[in-house]
């Protein structure tokens, strides 16, 4: 996992996330970081990373069935999401449903004992500019 110290996000599913973003950042004093819409933004407001995640988003897909929590949740961002599946693994966890693959990188879903949904996910990487 990536430092204690780095900031958790938080994900909010929206409907059209083009609004969403106009009224977090015009509203709420929130700054554009990312705009990959109309699937994702990525706003921020000091120590709070708002991740907007529209339908076309791999964040809005379904809550695996039996899933009695909502579908928001902690994302916590991790370096190697595979080594991390087999560390939590080792350690008798279990997750719900596989990784998944979506347009800003691969994730996947565990919950906490009191069944609050946690997202690891793992950013997908850059090419390099030159």
């Amino acid at each position: 996992m990536t430092a204690p110290d780095q900031l958790a996000s938080v994900r909010y599913l929206v409907d059209d996330v083009a609004a969403a973003v106009d009224f977090y950042t015009t509203h709420l004093g929130f700054t554009l970081r990312l705009d990959a819409a109309p699937a994702f933004a990525d706003v921020v407001r000091g120590p709070l990373r708002l991740l907007l995640s529209g339908p076309a988003s791999s964040g809005a897909r379904a809550t695996p069935d039996g899933t009695a929590a909502g579908r928001n949740r902690i994302h916590l961002i991790v370096d190697d999401l595979d080594a991390e599946i087999d560390r939590l693994r080792d350690a008798g966890l279990s997750f719900l449903g596989d990784a998944i693959s979506g347009p800003g990188g691969r994730q996947i879903l565990l919950t906490d004992p009191a069944g609050n949904l946690v997202e690891l996910f793992q950013p997908a990487r850059t090419p390099a500019r030159t």
